[in-house]
């Protein structure tokens, strides 16, 4: 028997079916390193970009240096470079530039701690000799985190980042502030602010998270003096609130005017009850029942009902009056729009210097703001009776100066959400302290961001609609920072009126010193070259307080964008996480609308957070972290890039080892589905290549499934909705060609004369294939598809060559086919009736292999007429098919979902081709090749063996 081995066509690629990407990816990263692969980006984008050089400029939010990149920052960057690699395949200009965040606390507190361990007082350092080791810790995570994104594989202006540490960020973040100063819409004034008493200083609503936390509740009567109604003489109006230390800062009382409230005695007590009998009180007069429980208060009666707006002209005393001649002020009631009787008494103890609402009320009626805690959260001289005790300790001794007085009628616990620094974790307050402030009001800045938003596209829609809300509710910005690490307000005040100073050639000599030195010369430089001869230093005091690095974030488009001649403002496109709505996307936004008029962008893109697999927030202490280098250590950059195609990251991902070992799975059948191209396409050349009209149908029917997969690839990178794309993509290769035209036409590959119609078309179709599944995977697998695309395109004589320097393969409309798609849809449908048969008999035995089967097929006439003209044993991957009207016997084998199809297994007759396996009548017709079949035969002897 002869061997005919040799004589089949079988694939041949040195592409290894494992990918060894740890190996292989930084062996990529430093060939891109040597052909300066974004230098070639760049030039292909504006030697022959689309529509005459077309930019897409995808500004880079800033990750902040001070730490190694985790997976969230994974996810944002790839998300990023994914967008950019497939517009820049598209023919767009595509100049990246990423981008630090380096001012700020996190890093200032960093120093301090290494200052404690040591023994040091920052207070003893020259100011710029800390800031000088603020950036050099900055600087020394820049070069970190450059060489872990790096090592992801993002494409970018490596060589030339931004931070906003450069004298030339800090000269336009300064002329930008000056900008706000001379237009009158930076001021300085008194206003509550969320406090840090650990760090010391103000804190942006963006550096706040909520945590669970206990406070101390308690209902406090406060006895009417004046009584604006004949029911409310001897009575106490009673207040609930879960800040008992901010008492001694009340000022008045807020009701509601639209809600009922009742006057009640109370006649018996629970034993435990703080409660008299006899005590005259008065609440909501739905939140009555609720007060009573809470309070221990067993029988009560209604002494009257009175109308909220009845109330106005009442005053109370203070519940600590008597105690200390400190608290003998009247406390008036006021109507508030943000009373409410969800909970608590329905009404609100209004305390000016501790919150928001109590301070826009106290406003309204002239009430005091009294100073009554200092930065580090000790009460103040101001404060009787508690003088020098730190807020979070102080509710025990103002309950118990309560109870002393007889003003508390019930206290209790609460676990509620309450804001928290995200930096030290400690529970924050309002404070009210003077601060620096860009007004929403003023010069329309709230109104032009509004607009500017509904200008603006947003990815997904909804996030529209939740910037839109913070905006309007927003209060004014707070700028300032009363820390050392930043860029600091460069503002003069009159010594004497405590007016700014709003003075352009201050500003541009302060700009100018800036740009030449960086910020540092605010502190080093004689205040006096700064106002030159028009201004005496003696007379003005600069300030010391730093700016809100969200500013620095926020004004990034104004030294990026307009100053890079090779960016374009606005940009194309911001994208962050949702969390940025009321962040970085913000500030910008007001930055932007407050010097220009409209946002720097022209669309933003949100994405979610990243949580484990049970959809925990990750933390050391669950031990459920993902690093992104372990990741790439062990799997490879190009798995974790897959991961997040192929999430939703509208929403919060989820990412762990059995998430992985999913993505590794997908990823080997992607690689292999590479693999299979380049061995079946050894040797192709370009003369064999078929017209799609000459073509079987079935290569025509899987041209047709590649324009409709291009079709969704368009709408994919017009909505930035690539997991819909990508997990299509990876569906198309493992079944409509892995599971069926691949394991259809192996047979034509590896056995058909090299000349013949099929096996052209087929080889014609695979290239068609490989060059678009390459370019269309290289956004995402970047390794991976550059591996590949050199495995065919290296030796073709340009050694600089790159698949991410080629387009996207344009996919002819020609191409498609709904009529025929219909028709091989049913076709795919019939032969999974066939091959479900087939294997069934290979499971129980019967027959070792498909082409051992000649099975009779029962059909209804809308399938056999499809099949008209096609070879169904082929499609089945039979020797032989019998196909037959729609009259099956009762033992044929049906599938339920594909009714009018019936099969019944037959072995097949006649002897195997040693060649391609068939079993056939015709093997041992032919006397020169006895062992074969005709068509074998015929391929033996076109290939002279």
């Amino acid at each position: 028997m002869a061997d005919y081995k040799s004589t089949v066509f079988l694939p041949k690629t040195a592409f290894a079916m494992k990918g060894g990407l740890p190996k292989l990816e930084p062996e990529l990263l430093a060939r891109w390193e040597k052909i300066d692969l974004f230098g070639k980006l760049r030039a292909k984008g504006q030697n022959g970009g689309k529509g005459g050089h077309e930019k897409f400029v995808l500004h880079d939010g800033p990750p902040y240096a001070n730490g190694n990149i985790h997976i969230g920052h994974a996810l944002n960057k790839i998300l990023k470079d994914v967008i950019n690699r497939s517009r820049a395949m598209q023919g767009f200009d595509v100049p990246y530039v990423p981008g630090w965040d380096c001012h700020g606390l996190p890093i200032e507190w960093k120093i301090e701690e290494e200052y404690r361990a040591k023994g040091k007082d920052k207070d003893q350092v020259p100011i710029n000799v800390f800031r000088d080791e603020c950036r050099a810790f900055a600087a020394r995570w820049v070069k970190i985190q450059a060489e872990e994104f790096k090592r992801l594989g993002i494409v970018g202006d490596w060589a030339h980042p931004y931070t906003t540490m450069e004298p030339e960020a800090e000269a336009a973040i300064v002329n930008e502030l000056g900008k706000f100063l001379l237009n009158g819409g930076l001021y300085k004034g008194v206003k509550p602010v969320m406090w840090s008493v650990v760090e010391k200083t103000a804190l942006a609503e963006a550096e706040v998270e909520y945590l669970d936390h206990t406070s101390t509740t308690v209902w406090v009567k406060f006895p009417v003096v004046t009584a604006s109604v004949p029911a409310l003489e001897g009575a106490s109006v009673v207040i609930w609130t879960t800040t008992p230390w901010t008492l001694p800062a009340n000022r008045a009382i807020a009701y509601g005017e639209e809600f009922a409230y009742a006057v009640v005695e109370v006649l018996s007590t629970m034993e435990t009850s703080l409660a008299k009998v006899g005590d005259k009180v008065v609440v909501a007069k739905d939140l009555l029942p609720e007060v009573a429980k809470d309070a221990g208060i067993a029988d009560y009666k209604v002494l009257a009902e009175i109308e909220g707006a009845q109330l106005a002209g009442t005053i109370a005393a203070h519940p600590l009056r008597g105690a200390d001649a400190g608290y003998g002020f009247d406390v008036p009631l006021l109507a508030g729009a943000h009373v409410t009787v969800d909970q608590g008494t329905g009404f609100v103890h209004i305390a000016p210097s501790h919150g928001p609402d109590d301070f826009v009320l106290g406003q309204q009626h002239g009430l005091e703001v009294p100073e009554t805690v200092g930065p580090d959260g000790l009460y103040t001289a101001q404060v009787p009776l508690f003088q020098g005790a730190h807020v979070f300790k102080a509710d025990k001794p103002v309950v118990e100066k309560l109870i002393e007085r007889g003003a508390l009628l019930a206290r209790g616990t609460l676990v509620h959400s309450y804001p928290h620094s995200w930096r030290s974790k400690a529970p924050l307050i309002y404070r009210a302290t003077p601060q620096w402030f860009i007004s929403m009001e003023k010069n329309g800045l709230r109104e032009k961001a509004l607009d500017a938003i509904a200008e603006t596209k947003f990815f997904p829609e909804m996030g529209r609609n939740r910037i839109r809300a913070m905006v309007e509710q927003r209060p004014d910005w707070c700028v300032s920072r009363q820390r050392a690490w930043g860029v600091p307000i460069t503002v003069f005040v009159n010594k004497k009126t405590g007016e700014a100073l709003r003075d352009e050639r201050v500003m541009a000599r302060i700009v100018e010193a800036v740009r030449k030195g960086g910020t540092d010369v605010w502190f080093s430089a004689d205040p006096q070259t700064f106002l030159g001869n028009e201004f005496k230093a003696a007379e003005w005091e600069p300030v010391r307080d730093i700016l809100d690095v969200w500013f620095d974030s926020g004004s990034t488009h104004a030294f990026v964008l307009e100053q890079r001649p090779e960016l374009k403002w606005p940009a194309s496109l911001y994208l962050e996480g949702s969390d940025q709505h009321r962040g970085w996307f913000q500030s910008s936004l007001l930055e932007s609308c407050g010097t220009r008029g409209r946002a720097p962008y022209d669309a933003v893109l949100t994405h979610g957070f990243v949580l484990d697999e049970q959809g925990r927030k990750m933390s050391k202490s669950l031990g459920n972290v993902v690093a992104p280098q372990e990741v790439m250590d062990s799997l490879g950059a190009d798995v974790l890039r897959l991961w997040v195609m192929a999430s939703d990251y509208s929403e919060d991902l989820r990412i762990g080892p059995d998430i992985l070992k999913h993505q590794t799975e997908a990823y080997r059948r992607l690689r292999n589905t590479l693999r299979y191209l380049l061995g079946a396409l050894d040797g192709f050349k370009d003369t064999e290549a078929v017209k799609p009209a000459d073509m079987p149908e079935l290569e025509r029917f899987v041209l047709h499934k590649v324009w409709e997969l291009d079709a969704a690839r368009q709408r994919a990178n017009e909505t930035y909705e690539f997991h819909k794309f990508y997990t299509a993509l990876h569906a198309f290769c493992a079944s409509d060609l892995s599971a069926f035209y691949f394991d259809i036409r192996k047979d034509s590959l590896y056995c058909d004369r090299p000349d013949s119609l099929r096996r052209r078309s087929v080889r014609t179709v695979l290239n068609h294939l490989f060059e678009t599944l390459v370019a269309w995977l290289a956004p995402v697998l970047v390794f991976t598809a550059e591996e590949a695309w050199l495995a065919r395109h290296k030796d073709g004589g340009d050694a600089a060559g790159s698949v991410h320097l080629t387009d996207v393969p344009v996919i002819p409309a020609s191409w498609r086919d709904d009529a025929l798609a219909g028709k091989w849809e049913k076709i795919r449908a019939l032969r999974r009736v066939v091959t479900g048969a087939i294997e069934l008999e290979r499971a129980k035995g019967v027959i070792g292999s498909s082409l051992q089967a000649a099975p009779a097929v029962y059909a209804e006439d809308e399938y056999r007429q499809a099949l008209d003209g096609l070879d169904l044993a082929e499609i089945a991957i039979a020797s032989d098919v019998i196909l037959h009207p729609f009259a099956p016997p009762g033992e044929a084998f049906q599938l339920a979902d594909v009714p009018g199809v019936a099969v019944v297994p037959l072995r097949a007759g006649g002897s195997k081709c040693q060649r391609c396996w068939r079993v056939l009548e015709e093997v041992g017709k032919d006397a020169r090749h006895p062992d074969i079949c005709g068509r074998c035969a015929d391929a033996v002897g076109a290939v002279g063996a």
